[in-house]
C-alpha cells in the first residue's frame, strides 16, 4: 500500500466512524420529514471533513480532490446522504482558483471553522437547463455595486447556506463574440440578501435534496463580490463542474459498493425453498456484474481526480467518471431492489430511499445525453449535435 493509499484509507476509517454514530433511523426520519440533516452537516464540519480541501493557510485541511472523493465515498457507503454538503466541496474548484486573495481572506476561514456555509450554486435556469450559455439572469454594473435580476432553480441547499456562488450575464449573449462570453461569477452573501431583492422558494421532489428556486429582483451585490475578471465566469464554473462531476461520481461509487454489500447480505441470508437465494446463479450474476460495472467505474472516478489534483485538463475524464459511476450505482441500486424482492420496498430496509437518491445521478449534475454529445464532440471529432 503505497503512502497516498494509506493516508486515503484513514480517511475512510475516520469518516466512516463518524458516519457510524447516525443510525439509519435518522437517515429514514430526515427523508420522511424532507428535514435537512443539520446534526451530521454538523459533525461533518466539527470533524474538519467539509474545510479538506481549502488550504491550511486558511484554516483548512489543504487535501487533494481524491481525499475529498474518498470522504464522500465513504458517506455514501455508510448509507448516509452526502448531498447535504457536498456543494462546500465542489464549489472550491471555482474559489481556489479564481478568487481573490482578499475574498479567500475573508471567507474561507469562517467556511472552515463552520461560521459559514457555501453549500449553493447558482448556475441552472428555468430556460436553460443544461444549456448553461443561454442564462438569463443579469448583473448591470451601477457604480460600486452590481444589481441583479432572474431566476435560478434546483438550487440546493439555498435555505441552509450563508453564501452562494452565482453565474450571471454581466454582458447581453448577441455581443459576445462566443456564447460562453459576457458570464461572470459572484459571491453572495444570502442571509444579508433575503428579503432585500433575494427570494428562495423550496421545490418539493421524490428525495430529499433541500432544493429551491431563487428569484432575484434589483439585489445589489458588491462590485468586490465578483470572482476574477468580469465576463470569464464561464470558464471559472468549469473548474468547479469539473469537481462536481469527479465528487459526484465518487458519491456514486459509494451508493453502489452501499447496494452490492447490502444485496450480497440478504442473498445469503434469505432462505426460500431450504436455500439461501443467493445460491441461485439468477441471483448471483446480478450482484456480481454490479461489482464489476463499479469496480470499473472507480477507476475512472481516481483517474479523473488524479489529473485534476495534478493541474492537468480532465473535462473527458471528469464527465467519463460521473457518467460510468452514476450507471454503476443505478444498476446496483436496481439490482438491489430486485434481490430484496417485495422487502426492497420497505422503508426499514433503506433500500427504496438510497434507490430514489441514487436515481438522481442519470439526471443531475448534467445529463448522460449531454455527455455523450461532449464525449462525441470533443473527444472524438464527431459533429456537433446541438
Amino acid at each position: 500500500m503505497s503512502p497516498r493509499e494509506h493516508d486515503l484509507h484513514e480517511i475512510r476509517e475516520a469518516v466512516a466512524k463518524l458516519c457510524a454514530s447516525f443510525t439509519m433511523e435518522y437517515w429514514r426520519e430526515t427523508d420522511r420529514e424532507r428535514r435537512y440533516p443539520t446534526e451530521f452537516v454538523t459533525a461533518l464540519t466539527r470533524a474538519g471533513w467539509l474545510a479538506c480541501l481549502i488550504p491550511e493557510a486558511y484554516g483548512g485541511a489543504g487535501l487533494t480532490l481524491a481525499a475529498a472523493a474518498a470522504v464522500l465515498e465513504e458517506v455514501q457507503r455508510s448509507g448516509a446522504n452526502g448531498a447535504a454538503c457536498h456543494a462546500q466541496m465542489y464549489t472550491m474548484g471555482t474559489v481556489l482558483r479564481h478568487c481573490s486573495e482578499a475574498q479567500k481572506k475573508k471567507y474561507l476561514p469562517k467556511i472552515a471553522k463552520g461560521e459559514l456555509r457555501l453549500q449553493a450554486f447558482g448556475v441552472t435556469e428555468p430556460s436553460a437547463g443544461s444549456d448553461t450559455s443561454s442564462i438569463r439572469t443579469t448583473a448591470v454594473r451601477k457604480g460600486d455595486r452590481y444589481v441583479v435580476n432572474g431566476q435560478k432553480v434546483w438550487t440546493s441547499r439555498a435555505e441552509h447556506s450563508d453564501l452562494m456562488l452565482l453565474l450571471a450575464r454581466t454582458a447581453p449573449r448577441e455581443q459576445a463574440q462566443k456564447k460562453t462570453e459576457g458570464l461572470s461569477v459572484f459571491i453572495v452573501e444570502m442571509k444579508a440578501a433575503l428579503g432585500k431583492g433575494l427570494t428562495i422558494r423550496p421545490i418539493r421532489t421524490m428525495i430529499n435534496h433541500a432544493t429551491t428556486e431563487v428569484f432575484f429582483e434589483n439585489l445589489e451585490i458588491p462590485a468586490e463580490n465578483l470572482v476574477g475578471e468580469e465576463g470569464k465566469g464561464f470558464r471559472y464554473v468549469l473548474d468547479g463542474m469539473n469537481a462536481e462531476r469527479i465528487l459526484i461520481g465518487a458519491e456514486c461509487i459509494g451508493d453502489a459498493r452501499w447496494f452490492v454489500a447490502k444485496a450480497t447480505a440478504y442473498a445469503n441470508e434469505r432462505k426460500v425453498f431450504g436455500r439461501p437465494i443467493g445460491q441461485n446463479q439468477g441471483v448471483q450474476f446480478p450482484i456480481a456484474r454490479a461489482h464489476m460495472a463499479t469496480e470499473a467505474a472507480a477507476l475512472m472516478v481516481g483517474r479523473a481526480a488524479a489529473l485534476y489534483d495534478s493541474g492537468q485538463p480532465c473535462g473527458p475524464e471528469a464527465n467519463m467518471a460521473k457518467q460510468l459511476a452514476a450507471e454503476a450505482s443505478w444498476q446496483a441500486g436496481d439490482m438491489c431492489l430486485q434481490t430484496h424482492g417485495g422487502f426492497g420496498f420497505a422503508e426499514e430496509y433503506d433500500v427504496e430511499r438510497k434507490f430514489r437518491e441514487t436515481r438522481l445521478y442519470q439526471v443531475a449534475p448534467i445529463s448522460t445525453n449531454l455527455v455523450l454529445c461532449y464525449l462525441a464532440e470533443h473527444v472524438l471529432h464527431l459533429p456537433r449535435s446541438y
